[in-house]
């Protein structure tokens, strides 16, 4: 699933991800036949399914930018960055990607995109201005990692199962708010169809949610492995993580909360410090776990401090 690069082959990852999007393919059969059996249309249920995931896959790189307020930028525009970005898209022998650009204080970066000819690699301004050369050229390698090896298309559909069963458990639950007055037999019914759709629904979701984050932290490894192993300096892209995460810890909360949305594509995630559920459930591997990887690959790489 790794197009031809000069990216070392990850058959773990691609393995990982093929062994993931079957599992979720096979939730996703189960899905559409309980809500096929449940609600008897077919019509109705593919419309919905089929209409959201045309969507998700084909608009994914719009609505990722659109939601984050980014734009494309042009060379003129940022010729530093795109001069890093063309140095290592000839180094890793792969197509240059959309550029794009965030006007945020949370300093951040992803790549989106439905192909690796229609990927796009964003950066915020609260990224550019933390980073030295050294940390931003890791961190892009990292993202281009995610491209090359195609994980970003494969989380986009991916989570698309966990998209759309937490779309119909939260119809189904307002649906019981707004119309559980019904005393009636036929009312009765209705609303047992109703609680039956919410359960399988959140049950799909449940499992999408587990399987997309086991996916998603090892390919964040992967990605640190391979964008590392490009540059030939794990210690930049260390130094990068450290400085992200630290000051990632000290972004107002409401602002985090807003891009919370994006962690499974994000460098490091939009969280607040301290443990809780999204901290146990992360879409990322620890810092210390991160950093340990690129401390061995420093000493195996024999790079000089």
């Amino acid at each position: 699933m790794t197009m031809r690069t000069r990216f070392r082959p990850d058959h773990q990852l691609t393995t990982r991800m093929l062994v993931t999007v079957f599992l979720l393919g096979l939730v996703y059969v189960a899905f559409i036949v309980a809500l096929i059996l449940l609600i008897k249309s077919v019509v109705v249920v593919v419309l919905i399914a089929g209409g959201l995931l045309f969507t998700q896959f084909w608009f994914s790189d719009r609505i990722a930018l659109y939601a984050m307020r980014a734009r494309i930028v042009t060379p003129e525009e940022e010729p530093h960055l795109h001069g890093m970005i063309d140095r290592l898209c000839a180094t890793a022998d792969m197509p240059k990607p959309r550029v794009a650009v965030a006007d945020m204080e949370l300093p951040n970066a992803f790549a989106a995109g439905r192909s690796t000819r229609r990927a796009v690699l964003c950066v915020t301004t609260g990224l550019t201005r933390r980073l030295d050369t050294g940390e931003l050229e890791g961190v892009l390698a990292h993202e281009l990692s995610h491209v090359a090896h195609r994980d970003v298309v494969v989380m986009t559909v991916a989570s698309f199962l966990g998209v759309v069963a937490g779309l119909i458990a939260r119809f189904a639950f307002y649906s019981t708010l707004f119309g559980g007055g019904r005393r009636d037999r036929d009312g009765g019914q209705v609303f047992l169809l109703i609680l039956a759709v919410m359960a399988v629904s959140a049950a799909v979701y449940a499992i999408s949610f587990l399987l997309i984050r086991a996916l998603s932290r090892y390919r964040e490894l992967a990605a640190d492995r391979a964008g590392a192993q490009l540059t030939g300096h794990p210690s930049a892209l260390a130094s990068a993580l450290t400085k992200v995460s630290g000051d990632i810890a000290r972004i107002p909360t409401r602002d985090l909360r807003a891009a919370e949305a994006f962690n499974a594509f994000f460098f490091a995630p939009a969280l607040s410090p301290g443990f809780s559920l999204s901290s146990l459930m992360s879409t990322h591997p620890t810092l210390r776990q991160r950093l340990d990887q690129l401390a061995a690959l420093s000493t195996e790489l024999g790079e000089v401090s």
